[in-house]
């Protein structure tokens, strides 16, 4: 059993490979763009949205960019929490009755909570209710299908280009997740909705087979994991590890770039080789140290703090977030590096020669972006908030009147003004500034 899962696994990450080198080389979220997140509680957690929305804000900090979520619990393709449909007639339904219930739903859902926000690009996450956690279900997955193709067409035709997402997988307590039939079921959703994303010329998304082979992976490899949740959270809503697992697959399939910066330093010659996406200024070297001011165009992805073992479970800093400091010409020995007068690691002259990645090295930078990703969660909440207590609640008989209706549209520009705060403290917060960079040679 464990030869075929790992053999799985290496044809899943193959896969997966494959599908890195073939994305679209232009990222998914463009300068301008007001993008919605849309999905079920995995979506209302604000987790891989919000990494991803700090992900566009720190990788293009002079973009103008805003972010909404508006993820529900327990909803699916053909909005149910939004717009309540009888399922049971929606499952039965022929061709023609389904259609109309389809359109219906989810035109209602999506004109209140995704088009009212003029959205020029939404990301859509269902499937993990869709199926109803249990073996495949043609009935249900042809609603789910076509509840797909309606958001598509309703989107798109108001401007929006759309991704198409599937669910992550149900991470039991068990060795094989992908013998779950629950899972198999998602696989086979995961494989419709593909079809439904190349048929309509949108985006698709695919976070089921690179989390599934990480699953595998590490039940194969270490047998704590069976006791445990590799992704945090519970079974179905992963905590920031698995979260983030599921940033880094969608922004992989979103086009998301690796790059932050690069800079590469000659010590023995005293010269600065090439940049990208920086500026070097002020390069001195004398008596063994090497000292500089570095400022680059734009800033490394905060990793939760909360979700720093995903570091060794997917390549993140490789794929999505290189900060790099090259210099050559070194003498052999060891280096520390420091950054505005503060520590923020120590590596060899060798190490150096190849680059050094320093997105999550301990320092100003770090700081900054970790400030801004508490910024961005702050402000996420303002907008739930805003939205689900505010907007959406519903005065009952006896305080139905101009003075209820009065308050609420009161607390609505209250919280507008509080958000509008919070964005402007988020856009101070995204823009990078100048260090002074030292490295000098220390024992070891």
């Amino acid at each position: 059993m464990k030869s075929a899962h790992h053999k799985q696994f290496l044809t899943l990450v193959a896969m997966v490979g494959l599908a890195a080198r073939v994305h679209a080389a232009d990222f998914f979220v463009h300068d301008g763009d007001r993008v919605v997140f849309l999905g079920d509680s995995i979506t209302e957690q604000r987790l891989y949205t919000t990494y991803i929305e700090a992900y566009a804000l720190t990788r293009h900090p002079q973009w103008q960019l805003s972010f909404r979520n508006v993820g529900w619990g327990g909803d699916t393709a053909w909005l149910r929490q939004r717009s309540h449909p009888d399922e049971s007639q929606l499952f039965a339904a022929d061709e023609a009755v389904q259609q109309a219930m389809v359109e219906d739903a989810v035109g209602r859902g999506l004109r209140r909570d995704v088009l009212a926000l003029k959205p020029t690009a939404v990301t859509v996450d269902f499937g993990m209710n869709d199926h109803s956690y249990q073996a495949f279900r043609e009935d249900i997955f042809r609603a789910y299908i076509r509840s797909q193709k309606e958001i598509v067409k309703v989107l798109t035709a108001n401007g929006a280009r759309v991704a198409l997402l599937t669910p992550q997988p149900i991470e039991d307590k068990r060795p094989d997740p992908d013998q779950d039939v629950r899972n198999q079921s998602l696989r086979k959703f995961s494989t419709g909705l593909k079809d439904v994303a190349a048929n309509a010329g949108v985006t698709f998304g695919d976070q089921f087979d690179p989390y599934m082979a990480i699953l595998l992976r590490e039940r194969a490899s270490n047998v704590k994991t069976l006791n445990t949740f590799v992704g945090g959270g519970d079974a179905v809503h992963p905590g920031p590890i698995g979260q983030t697992i599921m940033a880094w697959a969608i922004l992989k399939a979103l086009g998301a770039p690796a790059l932050v910066s690069r800079a590469e330093i000659n010590s023995a010659t005293k010269a600065v080789v090439a940049v990208e996406a920086c500026k070097i200024q002020n390069l001195k070297v004398a008596d063994g140290i090497i000292s500089f001011d570095r400022l680059d165009d734009a800033l490394p992805m905060p990793i939760d703090p909360a979700a720093e073992p995903v570091l060794k479970l997917a390549p993140i800093l490789d794929e999505l977030n290189r900060y790099e400091l090259q210099i050559s010409g070194l003498a052999p020995g060891n280096y520390e590096l420091s950054i505005d007068g503060e520590s923020v690691g120590k590596t060899t002259a060798e190490q150096l020669g190849k680059g050094w990645n320093l997105a999550t090295a301990v320092g100003p930078i770090t700081k900054q972006v970790q400030e801004l990703l508490k910024l961005v969660v702050e402000k996420n909440n303002l907008y739930f908030n805003r939205w689900r207590s505010v907007q959406l609640f519903s005065f009952p008989g006896w305080a139905q009147s101009p003075e209820a209706e009065s308050k609420r549209s009161a607390e609505l520009a209250r919280l507008d003004e509080k958000i509008a705060e919070s964005e402007a403290q988020i856009e101070k917060a995204r823009k990078p500034r100048s260090h002074q960079f030292e490295l000098k040679p220390v024992a070891q």
